[in-house]
């Protein structure tokens, strides 16, 4: 299985090397960056499995990196810890409000740090590391690419599975058709639209069970998202 990519964007030259050795020896393939601006060209190039943005760096400032990586479809759904000595709740809040996934205060430990990334990447990609991921009541195992639903197999199409996947890896979220073709089908597909609404059918019908609830939740005008049942 790949190593996790992290994209590490810190200007504390000490810190940086510090973070990026124990990362590294962890099995993390990791890049980094002392530059906003820097950082965000190569998340284009190579998009992450997870951010580790501090706040206060050079160029574009880390709060406005997050929200740019939000904005860009390709990489609104990477995972971004915050890193930074602001303790005041109001800060805290709006690197949330942004779209940081958690927020860590310096000084920390690196063991702490490596925790919390472990952590994000359990919650929010937890096939990354070959675990099995819960949704409600439904389970995908990634290693034997085996769906149960109520303990229940469940026969899904790849396309569909992958569909699945993804979804289950970022529950309630709402995604738009191009979104999931970006993250499904590949960035750069020349599929229509239009096709994703076909597989979110197939995959409600593959998943569909007496007395059960349709998790898929239409959004109009935004999209879908997967909600727990």
């Amino acid at each position: 299985m790949s190593a996790p990519k992290l994209l590490l964007v810190e200007d504390d030259t000490a810190l940086a090397e510090l973070l990026e050795y124990r990362f590294a020896s962890e099995g993390y393939e990791v890049r980094t960056s002392a530059d906003g601006d820097e950082a965000l060209v190569m998340a284009a190039e190579d998009t992450p499995d997870l951010v580790l943005l501090d706040w206060m760096i050079e160029g574009t400032s880390g709060i406005e990196v997050c929200r740019r990586l939000r904005r860009d479809k390709a990489t609104a759904h990477v995972p971004i810890i915050m890193l930074t000595a602001r303790e005041a709740e109001d800060d805290r809040v709006r690197g949330l409000e942004t779209g940081a996934d958690d927020y860590v205060t310096k000084p920390f430990s690196p063991r702490e740090l490596l925790a919390r990334v472990s952590a994000v990447l359990r919650r929010v990609r937890p096939a990354l590391a070959g675990e099995t991921i819960e949704t409600g009541d439904i389970k995908l195992d990634p290693v034997a690419h085996r769906v149960e639903r109520r303990g229940r197999a469940l026969q899904i199409g790849p396309t569909e599975y992958r569909l699945l996947k993804f979804f289950m890896e970022h529950p309630r979220r709402v995604f738009s058709r191009s979104q999931l073709l970006d993250a499904v089908w590949g960035t750069g597909s020349e599929i229509e639209e239009r096709t994703v609404d076909v597989h979110i059918r197939r995959l409600r019908k593959a998943i569909a069970l007496d007395n059960a609830r349709d998790p898929i939740r239409t959004v109009r005008s935004a999209g879908y998202a997967l909600e727990p049942v």
